[in-house]
């Protein structure tokens, strides 16, 4: 009753389901597929992979970056729901130290779907590093519900349901 006289907003509740959009147009490829036992393992959460179509990655979910990695080959992004998304340009890329890596965000920024997050060059990784893949994990599976994969093969930027969380 107070609250109606007195004006004050009841806040809204939180989704607990958040769609991931796919950050970039590349082909799916399962965890279990990456060819490295910490992602193919998951044991750093369960996710999809991308190999990667284009050079840029854009923000899958609005949320705020908690983290960019100093060498810039990883960020990381927590929704309003709770869910901590990693994503993870290139395999064995944080021996390349920053190079071929430029970040457009950093840890406090509030992102939306769709903004520019990382551009890396391929180049570079494919001579460089292990892999090209692009591992998009949730990393805190001991808060997830249930994580729903896309069935699609080919993603397109922003436009592709990537991943359904749903928190507990």
């Amino acid at each position: 009753m107070f609250k109606k006289l007195f004006g004050k907003k009841t806040e809204e509740p939180v989704a607990k389901d958040i769609v991931l959009f796919a950050p970039m147009n590349g082909k799916v490829v399962a965890l279990e597929d990456v060819p490295d036992p910490v992602f193919a393992e998951k044991m750093m959460g369960d996710g999809l992979a991308i190999d990667p179509e284009e050079s840029t990655v854009y923000s899958p979910v609005d949320g705020e970056i908690v983290q960019v990695f100093p060498t810039k080959h990883a960020v990381g992004i927590k929704t309003a729901n709770g869910a901590e998304i990693l994503i993870h340009i290139g395999l064995e890329t944080v021996g390349l130290n920053g190079e071929g890596f430029e970040a457009f965000v950093s840890a406090g920024d509030t992102v939306k779907t769709g903004d520019k997050l990382i551009s890396f060059d391929q180049t570079i990784i494919r001579e460089k590093a292990k892999s090209t893949l692009i591992p998009i994990i949730i990393t805190n599976s001991d808060e997830i519900k249930s994580i729903v994969k896309t069935a699609e093969t080919l993603l397109t930027r922003g436009e592709t349901q990537f991943l359904t969380v749903t928190v507990n």
